[in-house]
């Protein structure tokens, strides 16, 4: 597995400031190996799930980039696809947050969204540089014009869709999501898909999670990566 490259994200030195530009890129010596590295995974094998048969997943030239609503499962999703890929994973959220030295939920407070998106899309830039890995975003990251533009020229951009009841149902477990905070988180859910999902619809994979587990998803995600060879 290759070492994760998000400690290649400085932390601001005040954390009562977000200096977005303070992030640096990696070691020009470092960044070579990790490429060398991960190059030796292009034509990995993996099992599918439930199957002893084994199946060549496609060749990883660029970033996965996984979109879609908030409690759809792209951190752990994306966790088990860069394991099965033999590739890096990054959630771009705690990238955010070591770069910025604070919550996200203390990002929207303190200076609003706006300033959030523009800091996300800086982020995002720097992370999908370098060898190819699978990066969780948040769910505004694509919905923002340049960061969408950034992805779909650099990387594959896979949206996870599901259920508004499914989403309800995993969002309640936890309590730091900014846009849900104070609010009805089915009325909320409900109003962001139908503004997103037009926009998440121009990813270029598309899959559903539903009940089953996030094996099923992962397994939908490298069949269209095969597919796209």
């Amino acid at each position: 597995m290759v070492k994760s490259s998000a400690s290649a994200i400085a932390t601001v030195a005040r954390p009562h400031r977000l200096l977005w530009r303070n992030l640096r890129p990696l070691d020009p010596i470092l960044a070579n190996a990790i490429a060398l590295l991960t190059s030796r995974y292009i034509g990995h094998f993996a099992m599918n799930s439930g199957s002893s048969q084994k199946r060549k997943i496609a060749d990883i030239r660029q970033s996965i980039i996984l979109i879609g609503m908030m409690g759809v499962g792209k951190s752990t999703v994306g966790r088990m696809l860069a394991q099965k890929l033999g590739i890096d994973f990054i959630d771009s959220d705690d990238a955010i947050v070591e770069a910025a030295g604070m919550p996200i939920t203390e990002i929207f407070d303190r200076f609003g969204e706006d300033y959030f998106r523009d800091g996300e899309r800086r982020v995002i830039a720097r992370l999908i540089e370098g060898p190819p890995k699978v990066i969780a975003t948040g769910g505004g990251a694509f919905i923002n014009s340049e960061t969408r533009a950034l992805i779909k020229q650099k990387c594959t951009s896979i949206w996870i869709d599901a259920e508004i009841d499914m989403l309800v149902s995993r969002v309640s477990r936890k309590n730091n999501r900014p846009l849900l905070i104070g609010k009805d988180p089915r009325q909320v859910l409900t109003d962001l898909a139908e503004k997103r999902n037009p926009i998440y619809a121009l990813a270029d994979i598309h899959v559903y999670s539903d009940t089953n587990p996030h094996t099923n998803t992962v397994d939908q995600i490298l069949e269209a990566l095969a597919k796209c060879t």
